[in-house]
C-alpha cells in the first residue's frame, strides 16, 4: 500500500523547489548571453581564418598544387623544403659581385609584367610604349610573330626584355604556352597588351592605383573616342557618367543589362590582369583555338567575384587604338571601320564577341610572302574565316562543359535573380572608374 505524505510536506518541498526554480530562472539570461557571446567569437575566428585563406591562396595559389604533387606520390623523394612550385622571368646574372641577390633586394616591391606580341614595323611605337613602362618596375616580354628580332637590338631597353619568336603565331597561342601561371605568378598584375596602342594619355602608375583601389581583377584603359578601332561603345572613354548604349548588332545594351558587353566587360586589345584572374584565365585560353575569338565574353567568371564591380574599364587613363594593319606585314593604317554594309561589321553583328574584326589580334599576322598568294587569296578573310570557325567551337565547348558539368552552378544566375533595379541602374559607375 502506498504511503500517504503529510500535507505540511509535500507544501514545504513545493516552496523548496520553487526557490530552486527561480534561481534557475535569474541565470538563463545570462546563459544565454554567455553562449551567445562565445558563438559571436567562434563565427569572427573562423571569418577570419576563411579570409586569411583567401588571401594566402590569391597570393601563392601554387602552394596548393606543391601540396597536390606531394599527395601524388611524384615528389616523395625529395625534401618538402627543396620544391619550388613557381617561376618568374627576371633576367639573372652568371654572377654577382654582391653577397645578396637581385631577388633578396627586390623581393618586397610590387612587380608588373608587359608582355606585347611584336612585329618590326611597329617598332617604334613598341619603343614608345615600354619606355613608359619601364620606370614602374616592368619585366618586358616580346613575342616576335615575324622571325625579327635582330631589327631589336639597337633599342637600348632590348637585352634587358624577354624576346620570344614563334613565326606566324597568335597572341594567345603565345600566352598560352609561356604565361604559364606558375611562371608568372610573382608579378601582381599582367598587362597582356597588343602593340598598335598609342599612350601618350597613359601613366602606369596613375592606372594601377585606379585599379587596386577599385578592386578590379579584369581591366583595360578606355579608348580615345578618335580611335581607328572602336568595337563596343563600352570602352570609349566616358567624360560624363551617363552612358550612351549601341543598339546595333546582336546584342543590345540597355538600363536592364547586366552582362557582357553592357558591363563587367573589356576587349582583347589591352586587357590587365591580376594575379588571381590570370590564373583562371590561362585556364580559360584554349590551346588549340589561337585567334581567341569569344573568350572576352566568358573573362567575367575569372573575376574571383561580382563581375560588374571587379571588371572594369578606366576612363582617367586611356589610350587610342591605331588599328595598324600588320597582315602581310605592311605596316599600314587599316582601312576598315565599322559600318552597317561592311564585311567585318556584319561578322561582329553575327558573332557575340569584343573580338569582332580582326584587328583586335594584330598578332595573329601570317607574315606571307606575296609571291605565294599571287593567286588572289587573301590572308585576311582566310584569318577572320578561321576565327570565326574558333568562335563557333568555342561556344559548343562551353555549352557542352556547362551541360555536362553537374556541379557547376553560374554564379552571375543567382545574381542576376537577386540584383534590385536601382542596383542595375548604377552599374555604369561600376562599369567605368574615372
Amino acid at each position: 500500500m502506498t504511503s500517504l505524505r503529510p500535507w505540511k510536506s509535500l507544501k514545504r518541498n513545493a516552496i523548496f523547489d520553487g526557490g530552486k526554480c527561480g534561481f534557475k530562472g535569474t541565470q538563463l539570461p545570462m546563459m544565454v548571453a554567455l553562449c551567445t557571446g562565445m558563438l559571436f567569437i567562434v563565427y569572427r575566428t573562423t571569418l577570419f581564418q576563411y579570409e586569411h585563406t583567401e588571401m594566402e591562396v590569391k597570393m601563392h595559389p601554387f602552394d596548393s598544387i606543391k601540396e597536390s604533387a606531394f599527395a601524388s606520390g611524384l615528389l616523395n623523394n625529395l625534401p618538402r623544403g627543396i620544391v619550388r612550385p613557381n617561376s618568374d622571368m627576371e633576367l639573372k646574372p652568371l654572377w654577382s659581385s654582391s653577397s645578396r641577390s637581385k631577388t633578396e633586394v627586390d623581393a618586397s616591391n610590387r612587380r608588373y609584367l608587359l608582355a606585347m606580341p611584336v612585329g618590326i614595323t611597329q617598332k617604334r611605337n613598341v619603343d614608345t610604349v615600354v619606355q613608359k613602362f619601364l620606370p614602374e618596375n616592368f619585366t618586358v616580354m616580346l613575342f616576335h610573330y615575324d622571325g625579327n628580332l635582330d631589327g631589336w637590338w639597337d633599342l637600348e631597353w632590348s637585352s634587358k626584355a624577354i624576346h620570344i619568336v614563334a613565326h606566324n603565331q597568335t597572341k594567345w597561342w603565345f600566352a598560352k604556352r609561356f604565361l604559364h601561371p606558375a611562371v608568372v605568378s610573382i608579378y601582381d598584375y599582367i598587362f597582356l597588351w597588343d602593340e598598335d596602342l598609342g599612350v601618350q594619355h597613359f601613366n602606369p602608375a596613375r592606372y594601377l592605383d585606379i585599379v587596386r583601389s577599385e578592386g578590379l581583377e579584369i581591366s583595360q584603359p578606355a579608348l580615345d573616342p578618335n580611335s581607328t578601332e572602336i568595337h563596343h561603345r563600352i570602352t570609349i572613354r566616358a567624360r560624363m557618367k551617363k552612358r550612351v548604349y549601341d543598339v546595333r548588332g546582336k546584342v543590345k545594351c540597355s538600363d536592364s543589362s547586366d552582362g557582357p558587353p553592357c558591363t563587367g566587360f573589356v576587349e582583347g586589345m589591352a586587357p590587365v590582369f591580376s594575379r588571381s584572374a590570370w590564373y583562371c584565365a590561362w585556364h580559360l585560353i584554349q590551346n588549340d583555338l589561337v585567334h581567341g575569338w569569344g573568350m572576352d565574353m566568358k573573362l567575367g567568371y575569372c573575376a574571383q567575384g561580382d563581375r560588374t564591380k571587379k571588371v572594369g574599364v578606366v576612363d582617367r587613363e586611356y589610350v587610342v587604338h591605331k588599328g595598324i594593319q600588320s597582315l602581310g606585314g605592311s605596316g599600314k593604317v587599316s582601312v576598315f571601320q565599322s559600318s552597317s554594309n561592311d564585311e567585318s561589321s556584319k561578322v561582329s553583328s553575327t558573332t557575340d564577341t569584343a573580338f569582332s574584326s580582326l584587328h583586335m589580334i594584330p598578332i595573329q599576322t601570317l607574315f606571307v610572302c606575296s609571291q605565294r598568294h599571287s593567286g588572289g587569296l587573301d590572308p585576311r578573310m582566310e584569318i577572320r574565316r578561321q576565327s570565326t570557325w574558333e568562335l563557333q567551337i568555342f561556344k559548343d565547348r562551353w555549352n557542352k562543359a556547362v551541360k555536362e558539368d553537374k556541379f557547376w552552378v553560374d554564379p552571375f544566375r543567382s545574381i542576376r535573380r537577386r540584383k534590385p533595379i536601382s542596383d542595375r541602374r548604377d552599374k555604369e559607375k561600376r562599369s567605368h572608374h574615372h
